[in-house]
């Protein structure tokens, strides 16, 4: 049975953290506007949104030291640190202004104070972590980090990982307590129910199976109601594919230009998850460690506490592994579906490049759990088998690309917009940081894809977020203010008694 035709403004597909952070923005701007969502599963956030399955911490480059690459000089490269701390203020004040405006009203319910760490063994690493310090503590947007390779000072602050430790190896670690814990999965639940109240049709079990091009520039959507088998067609002005993994085959059955030669290189992954409450209390803290040689950005290890349905919980991960599927829920033929001819180069140049990586990626696919627990004691040395159980986490897809600097098939670790040159479409490919940075993300999307409107959008976007276009890294003191601001309204540190003047008048005195 074929339904009948239905307009709406926007369409957005996948019901994740990018949908949602979308949405909310878009609602803010132009509430008038007609926004519809379709997601495959039974509810928001289910798939790479998921408190299980992702990291959820809230990455502000605080601990992980993958985004501190050293040069070839010795030196440290800070860039990239400073870049997605920068980003992901601009999401701390966002869910701050969704907060101070009653949008949102248990901001704990998504986001918790919690120190990050930097943790590394051995004399070489010891030496990297130290300029990494020296590096990142000389800018105002690291301010408050601590290093200490001192073992009496480290159990203060990791007892958990301390106790029973018998190697003379030299240990070290930094300590930030501006950190956080965001769970990724509420977030998108709460901005879902938020979109629901402002009028939002949002359609779960639903299917996205084709995206066509219009005459008159529109887009036909054609999505398969799951429950009553039915196939719906919508046409809207703009649609934005916040799929996940899913987003890579939609983007090709759109066939913009723009989606060509580009492929994707699925990723899996499994936590450890500790299921005795008297280790779970032993440790506070996101302890993140150095990348094995040959494993992939997101499979750094670390120790995390988490906070999951408002209840403490740590896990020890992710453990990388492979699978063809493209989503959790996905098929076992993603990856061969997803190669097309005009990628199909790419693929392949990228496949003779990564075979190290792939070798990895099996390898860790055959780990057992002893072999897994055996990496955990390099982080808690007591660790006792029957205290930890196996999860499996979310897919990741990275995004393969030809580039100037890495050639043919250069696989991407990091989060990318690709959109049609009139901008009436967009779709969001990658991962790391991805979460974190949505709402820079969502940004970019928006000056992509409504240029016309971004005159008339901009004081609306200067109320959200108080910071935007203007460099939070020349500007030390709006810096410093934004994040004592937005750990107020969010309750992530005691109200401070000190006057200063409120963010917006100390933009405009930067400006």
């Amino acid at each position: 049975m074929r339904n009948k035709q239905t307009k709406t403004d926007v369409i957005l597909i996948g019901a994740g953290i990018m949908s949602a952070t979308l949405g909310t923005l878009l609602k803010e701007l132009v509430p008038k506007w007609d926004i519809t969502v379709f997601e495959k599963l039974e509810d928001a956030g289910e798939e790479s949104s998921n408190e299980w399955n992702n990291a959820g911490t809230g990455h502000s480059a605080l601990c992980e030291l993958n985004y501190t690459p050293e040069k070839s000089d010795g030196s440290i490269d800070i860039s990239k640190a400073i870049k997605i701390n920068e980003q992901f203020q601009i999401s701390r004040q966002f869910w701050s202004y969704l907060v101070n405006s009653n949008l949102i009203r248990n901001p704990q319910d998504f986001i918790r104070p919690l120190p990050h760490l930097s943790l590394v063994q051995g004399e070489q690493n010891v030496a990297f972590l130290k300029k990494r310090f020296e590096a990142l503590s000389n800018n105002p947007m690291f301010e408050g980090m601590e290093f200490s390779d001192d073992p009496e000072k480290l159990n203060e602050w990791i007892p958990l990982i301390m106790e029973g430790r018998k190697s003379d190896e030299p240990i070290a670690a930094t300590k930030i307590d501006s950190g956080t814990d965001v769970n990724f999965g509420a977030l998108t639940r709460i901005l879902f129910d938020h979109l629901k109240r402002q009028n939002v049709e949002i359609n779960y079990k639903h299917n996205v199976e084709d995206i066509k091009r219009n005459g008159d520039g529109t887009w036909e959507v054609k999505v398969h109601n799951i429950d009553n088998g039915n196939i719906e067609n919508y046409t809207a002005k703009f649609v934005f594919i916040g799929a996940g993994g899913g987003s890579l085959h939609l983007l090709q059955k759109s066939g913009i230009p723009e989606g060509k030669h580009i492929g994707g290189f699925p990723v899996s992954g499994l936590f450890m998850v500790c299921n005795n409450p008297e280790i779970v209390e032993k440790h506070h803290a996101k302890v993140y460690g150095k990348a094995k040689v040959g494993a992939p950005p997101m499979s750094v290890p670390h120790l995390d506490t988490r906070y999951i349905d408002n209840k403490k919980a740590l896990l020890f991960g992710p453990f990388a592994g492979f699978s063809p599927k493209f989503l959790k829920s996905g098929s076992n033929l993603d990856l061969l579906t997803s190669v097309k001819s005009h990628n199909l180069l790419t693929m392949l140049a990228s496949g003779a490049k990564n075979i190290p990586l792939t070798k990895y990626l099996i390898q860790q696919v055959m780990l057992s759990k002893e072999q897994r627990m055996e990496e955990l004691r390099e982080f808690i040395p007591d660790a006792r088998s029957e205290d930890w159980d196996l999860v499996v986490a979310g897919q990741r897809v990275q995004v393969i690309k030809d580039t100037v600097e890495g050639g043919k098939g250069t696989l991407q670790f990091g989060t990318e917009v690709v959109s049609a040159a009139d901008g009436s479409i967009a779709a969001l490919l990658g991962a790391s940081p991805g979460a974190s940075t949505a709402v820079h993300v969502m940004l970019e999307v928006i000056k992509k894809c409504f240029p016309q409107h971004l005159s008339e959008w901009e004081p609306k976007i200067k109320e959200m977020i108080p910071s935007y276009g203007v460099s939070l890294e020349k500007n030390p003191e709006l810096y410093r203010d934004i994040l004592s601001s937005t750990a107020k309204a969010l309750g992530l540190d005691e109200p401070k008694q000190d006057d200063t003047l409120d963010v917006e008048e100390k933009v405009l005195a930067e400006a």
